[in-house]
């Protein structure tokens, strides 16, 4: 019993076995498909990272942001999408809380809390930034350089503030856009908490285009909905890419829903 304490709520999730792909999953990378999905720490239920890592596996991005993400989870994640898939991914860690409660592991040394950027390619000059007010928790953003679509980018994944604080949004999007700015080929991934009127994002959208095609700030867009309270919190901002096709996939495995975009070149 003591080691099952010690070893946390996210041991279970091990267990699951997923069975095979969709008629139609891609059998190797998608090379010009990201992909940002908030997998939801704590969600309860048996099986987790293999429901999840089968979810990744039917769409097959070339890079994949995560949010509210172990460290443990993330390496069981990317287990089952090499041994069971067939698709290898390098990973990188944004981790900005040391949680047990959320990752396990043991008192004095709990397991790492926050993004995770997934990549076919090799990733370079990772930069892990934890914003100067989280809000109620630490949040931060995690940025890489890699290849989409043969090119060159710079990828960021980031999780803002809860909803009922928008004016700590306001000052980490100011943080975001900063480090966003010098950089004309950009893809910005993540858990904005906030639809797309809010006044936190107009930074944003000053910089980027999402790769929902009819999205954008006026509010009068039909911005499709990524969450199960059906409001449109995860984006993928775009600099240097055109969105040929963008799709939101429900899933049983989070209170986010898995956000997937098909890009060109600008």
């Amino acid at each position: 019993m003591a080691c099952l304490l010690l070893a946390g709520p996210s041991v279970s999730s091990s267990a699951y076995t997923p069975g095979p792909l969709p008629a139609g999953a891609p059998d190797e990378v998608v090379p010009n498909r990201v992909m940002t999905w908030n997998i939801c720490n704590p969600c309860r239920g048996g099986g987790q990272n293999g429901g999840r890592a089968a979810e990744i596996a039917t769409y097959a991005p070339q890079v994949i942001g995560l949010q509210e993400a172990c460290v443990g989870d993330v390496e069981r994640i990317r287990d089952y999408l090499r041994y069971r898939y067939g698709l290898a991914y390098h990973v990188e860690y944004g981790s900005v809380l040391p949680s047990w409660s959320r990752c396990g592991g043991v008192p004095w040394a709990p397991g790492g809390y926050g993004q995770a950027i997934l990549s076919a390619a090799p990733m370079t000059d990772p930069v892990k930034v934890e914003y100067p007010d989280g809000g109620s928790e630490d949040r931060g953003y995690l940025a890489v350089t890699t290849l989409v679509d043969g090119l060159s980018v710079r990828v960021f994944n980031t999780h803002l503030a809860e909803r009922r604080q928008q004016s700590v949004r306001v000052e980490q999007t100011a943080v975001l856009a900063e480090a966003i700015a010098p950089y004309d080929r950009t893809i910005v991934l993540g858990d904005f908490n906030a639809v797309p009127p809010a006044p936190e994002l107009t930074v944003m959208w000053d910089l980027a285009e999402d790769a929902d095609p009819g999205c954008g700030p006026s509010g009068t867009g039909m911005c499709e909905p990524t969450t199960d309270w059906r409001s449109k919190f995860d984006y993928i901002f775009l600099r240097g890419f055109t969105p040929q096709e963008q799709r939101v996939h429900l899933t049983p495995w989070s209170d986010h829903d898995l956000v997937q975009a098909d890009l060109s070149r600008t």
